[in-house]
């Protein structure tokens, strides 16, 4: 099976990579739907057009399902971000072949900046990866509350229903006090 780094791999990513070693077409067709209209956007974006995002995610996909398949597919950052930078590299070596307006790949590197990116994606990870242990010294019921506000979009009402608050407005007191312990743990972390 491939390695994976854990720190960064979320288990979506692992059950992705995990479908796709035994080869579950629903996973890939979940591929597609998740991150094809991201690579739709990065072609089209740069002189491409959708056929041509079709032709670079599917090599992409094949590259990436043999790397599985291979046993030395190694992971170390999201999915996304993996699948993203195969295809840029892909259509980047395509525009070059092609010529289009310019005469070599590395003229694209203003245009789609990869390394850029790729130092931007480590940091936002970097701080993702902070801030969930902050949440994670958090604990309940400010743990819950942000989940159920933040990530389940949970109304302030619901959020009071749930842990027996008086009011909306109370519930609102306690999230945004739980906001200021978060913040304050986050930032004694970095």
């Amino acid at each position: 099976m491939s390695k994976l780094h854990r720190s960064v791999v979320s288990e979506a990513d692992l059950k992705t990579v995990a479908g796709i070693a035994v080869g579950d077409g629903n996973v890939l067709e979940g591929l597609y739907r998740d991150y094809f209209p991201m690579i739709l956007h990065m072609v089209v974006q740069n002189k491409g057009t959708e056929d041509e995002a079709k032709d670079i995610f599917q090599e992409a996909v094949i590259v990436l399902y043999d790397k599985i398949k291979q046993g030395d597919f190694e992971l170390s950052s999201k999915l996304k971000t993996y699948i993203y930078s195969v295809c840029r590299r892909l259509w980047l070596k395509q525009l070059g072949n092609q010529e289009r307006t310019f005469q070599d790949v590395s003229s694209y590197e203003e245009v789609i900046p990869v390394e850029d990116d790729l130092a931007k994606h480590r940091e936002t990870e970097f701080q993702l990866s902070l801030m969930e242990k902050a949440l994670d010294k958090l604990g309940e019921p400010c743990r819950t509350i942000i989940h159920d506000f933040y990530v389940l979009n949970r109304s302030m009402q619901e959020i009071c229903d749930k842990f027996g608050y008086t009011s909306a407005d109370n519930a609102k007191n306690q999230k945004y006090k739980c906001l200021q312990r978060l913040k304050r743990l986050f930032f004694s972390t970095t």
